[in-house]
């Protein structure tokens, strides 16, 4: 998937890199980090020019983002009875709602990048909870610098080994992803465990 996503890169530039960014953030599984470290890599090249690459992504990372969090201001119950019937994205929703609920903006923002996979849902729950637009908005757009600016970089300093990045960085993904669950979840637990001690 990923050595078509690269060749995508190679016809279409940053059509296809502003298509993936945006759709990824609607929970479309698309390599978007594919297409991103691609188009690092041809700006390295000089096939694209860097400073185009960054802002298509991330103003397409960010309208994405935006989009999802308005669908799920406008329609959570039709979101909930819609994942009912889907048990393994109805579970991704409860925990992206579990993180809205215990973090609110800070969960938005590290579900932009530390949690990439999360973070379509967290958009759709912080919509549904009533997040504060602006609030939402502020976080957004600060992870999504750290994301596209990230996996753009490593493509244009490190493209010249593009296999080998892509299957590293999706290997991180998930572990980055399991990590900052785990922290989440200890972090949980500590502060329960202080609720208890107290008389």
């Amino acid at each position: 998937m990923t050595d078509v996503f690269f060749a995508l890169v190679a016809t279409w530039g940053l059509i296809i890199i502003g298509l993936s960014a945006y759709f990824s953030c609607l929970a479309v599984p698309v390599p978007t980090f594919a297409a991103m470290l691609a188009g690092g890599a041809f700006a390295a090249a000089g096939d694209l020019v860097l400073w185009q690459v960054i802002a298509v992504a991330y103003l397409a990372a960010v309208a994405g983002d935006q989009t999802g969090f308005h669908l799920g201001r406008m329609g959570g119950r039709w979101l909930h009875a819609r994942l009912a019937t889907r048990p393994n994205r109805a579970a991704l929703f409860a925990r992206a709602e579990t993180v809205v609920d215990r973090w609110g903006g800070l969960g938005v923002f590290f579900s932009t990048w530390a949690a990439a996979p999360l973070g379509p849902w967290v958009n759709f729950a912080a919509g549904a909870a009533r997040l504060n637009r602006w609030r939402f908005t502020l976080w957004d757009t600060a992870g999504e610098a750290i994301w596209v600016g990230g996996y753009v970089s490593l493509g244009y300093f490190f493209g010249s080994n593009l296999d080998t990045l892509a299957d590293l960085v999706a290997n991180w993904g998930g572990f980055a992803t399991a990590a900052c669950v785990a922290l989440a979840a200890g972090i949980g637990l500590f502060r329960l465990g202080r609720h208890r001690k107290r008389p």
